[in-house]
């Protein structure tokens, strides 16, 4: 059975460990910024680092609130990006049936920037990111490396509060289940984010857009996952079907 994580934004002191890890564990190098008025740092996502803490302020009457979210890959049960880029180059995007990973490889150098365009547009995560330099694609890969020996996605592995979760998909289910059953006594709007569609799981006390627009799926305007595939056409729908039966 595939994996998933469980993202408990309840738990989150926004502490960046996951993030900082998550850089050292992939070797990822130095990105040069600078202050912009928030903590967040970098601004966004980037080929240097596929996990963000993205930090969001609100002024609810004279008490301010803040919303942290760990931003990464979803790895979606069924993948826009692979059905959109899955065939343009053999091996360049790989969905892991075993482990549920969404994975890109060296061979994404090979995909022309017109089509990495509709990689990243078919993504309703605003998720895939390339390197102008080299011009891999990348993003968060579920630790894969870890994972198949048995270890812990290394984000997971450094959360001192429980925030970040990890196990077998049923489980994680579960998990998410109870920790929102709890959640909800104090905050009734708390949901679990498009919980059918993804293995990364995020638990949100609150309106989804109070923490990031792209906290839950975000496709074209009144198009829900339903007509976004059927927007793919006929031929990747092909595609996809045939990866998901594969």
């Amino acid at each position: 059975m595939a994996k998933s994580f469980l993202i408990d934004t309840s738990r989150c002191t926004a502490c960046r460990g996951c993030q900082i890890a998550c850089k050292e564990w992939k070797e990822l190098p130095a990105n040069k910024t600078k202050q912009t008025g928030t903590h967040q740092n970098p601004p966004d996502l980037n080929p240097n680092n596929y996990k963000l803490v993205r930090f969001s302020e609100h002024l609810e009457g004279s008490t301010i609130r803040w919303y942290f979210f760990p931003d990464q890959c979803r790895h979606c049960l069924e993948p826009p990006c692979v059905a959109v880029g899955g065939d343009l180059v053999d091996g360049a995007m790989i969905h892991d049936a075993k482990t549920g990973a969404v994975i890109y490889t060296d061979k994404t150098r090979q995909i022309p920037e017109a089509e990495f365009e509709e990689i990243r547009e078919a993504c309703p995560y605003n998720i895939p990111r390339r390197n102008g330099a080299t011009g891999q694609i990348s993003k968060c890969d579920m630790c894969y490396e870890r994972v198949i020996r048995g270890l812990l996605p290394v984000c997971v592995a450094v959360c001192p509060t429980g925030a970040m979760n990890f196990g077998e998909r049923r489980e994680m289910l579960d998990l998410a289940e109870q920790r929102l059953a709890r959640v909800k006594k104090e905050h009734p709007k708390a949901i679990l984010a498009d919980v059918d569609d993804v293995n990364v799981i995020y638990l949100l006390m609150d309106d989804p857009m109070k923490y990031y627009e792209f906290s839950v799926a975000q496709y074209k305007p009144g198009m829900d996952r339903k007509a976004f595939f059927a927007k793919l056409g006929a031929p990747l729908r092909r595609g996809m079907q045939s990866i998901l039966t594969s």
